[in-house]
């Protein structure tokens, strides 16, 4: 699969001055053109319950993305895909979603909240290979590319944010890119589905049973996209899913950077609280300023 580097054209600059035109009201893409690959059964309406700001979604079979812009001149011509969480049960599709969106959007960031397949059975397999969520957000990570000039985007300077759940979908997304998981359906799949970098929230998920390892389909090298890492050391999924992922980017030399706070439990996405913890959204903007993801001088 092709994952070069795409130029940042004069063209691309002058949609980037004109971004401001497509702020508004977030609104709803259809990740795949018909049935998802693999998908099984009719395509019914998600399930939503509860009400803001603790929604509960379910029954996803028709993935979607929610677009969300930066307002006025603050477009920075970056665009992250955020992947919530739920055990693969469900998503939390506000703390852990919109909420997310709305924050990425101050810093200027264009969001894409990703309503991944799910249920998935708790015996099905999360190998990469035959996985929907992963296939979900690779297609999605596609598509957002595939629409850089039209959204005002850098179209190497798209990642993707993920919480619990969607944290190992994060983590599983920025180490298999070279090999799609899918039969290409149009041309947006002829697009690169590589994450530009990966911003890792308290993943679950990673580890084989004896904890001292990464599942074997989360492989890091070289190539693997910068990682920002958060995690809290009281966190009851166990700080050791984060800790293998820093050690394993370590290893292969890949960019990375961990934030293991002593409290803050599971969950927190951008609650505030007096756990340190709830820190990370302003660690996390300082990282991406340093690592050119934003300018340095982004507000």
């Amino acid at each position: 699969m092709i994952t070069r580097k795409v130029p940042f054209s004069a063209a691309l600059l002058l949609c980037l001055s004109a971004g401001a035109t497509l702020a508004g009201e977030p609104f709803l893409i259809d990740v795949w053109p018909g049935v998802p690959p693999g998908q099984k059964g009719d395509l019914a309406p998600d399930k939503v319950a509860g009400a803001k700001p603790n929604r509960r979604v379910s029954e996803v079979t028709k993935p979607t993305l929610t677009l969300y812009r930066p307002e006025g001149d603050k477009n920075a011509g970056v665009a992250v895909l955020v992947a919530p969480g739920g055990g693969y049960q469900a998503l939390m599709v506000d703390h852990e979603g919109e909420d997310i969106a709305k924050w990425l959007n101050s810093l200027g960031v264009t969001a894409a909240v990703l309503r991944y397949r799910i249920p998935q059975p708790r015996s099905q397999s999360r190998d990469a290979n035959d996985f929907p969520p992963h296939r979900d957000a690779q297609r999605a990570l596609s598509l957002m590319r595939s629409k850089a000039a039209e959204w005002g985007v850098n179209p190497n300077k798209i990642g993707m944010i993920g919480f619990s759940a969607g944290g190992h979908l994060t983590t599983q997304t920025a180490t298999n890119y070279e090999k799609r998981a899918y039969e290409a359906v149009d041309a947006v799949d002829s697009v690169s589905c590589k994450p530009d970098f990966a911003i890792i929230v308290y993943p679950g998920g990673t580890l084989v049973k004896s904890k001292d390892a990464l599942v074997p389909d989360l492989k890091f090298t070289k190539d693997t996209p910068p990682c920002f890492l958060v995690m809290a050391s009281n966190d009851p999924v166990g700080p050791e899913n984060c800790i293998q992922i820093y050690l394993a980017a370590l290893r292969a030399k890949s960019p990375v950077e961990m934030h293991l706070y002593s409290t803050g439990g599971h969950g927190f996405g951008l609650r505030p609280s007096k756990n340190p913890a709830s820190q990370w959204p302003k660690a996390c903007e300082a990282w991406m300023k340093i690592s050119g993801i934003l300018p340095a001088d982004a507000k």
